[in-house]
């Protein structure tokens, strides 16, 4: 399953979206993650039949997509986004 966080705006899509399905629950995204946008969950709140451990974007900072993930955002000639590049399942993406 394909949990989107995040919110549409005049200025573009801010989505991160996690796939369920792949992700195992570890907790490197949350690692590398200068904002603590991450947060590791017991069971899935999005999918009340998963009961393994699943990555969730905090919900404070749902709304905040944009600005939270500023300071990671892709630019020319950088690398990968910290959270997509230490995710080994590549459960995690980005909308923009």
């Amino acid at each position: 399953m394909l949990a989107n966080y995040g919110y549409k705006d005049a200025s573009g899509d801010y989505f991160i979206t996690i796939d369920t399905d792949k992700c195992n629950g570890c907790g490197d995204c949350a690692a590398v993650c200068p904002v603590d946008l991450f947060a590791g969950m017991d069971e899935d709140p999005n999918d009340p039949l998963r009961v393994e451990p699943v990555a969730i974007v905090a919900g404070t900072k749902k709304n905040k997509v944009k600005y939270e993930c500023n300071p990671c955002k892709p630019e020319a000639n950088r690398p990968p986004l910290p959270c997509v590049a230490a995710c080994a399942t590549a459960a995690i993406s980005h909308s923009w």
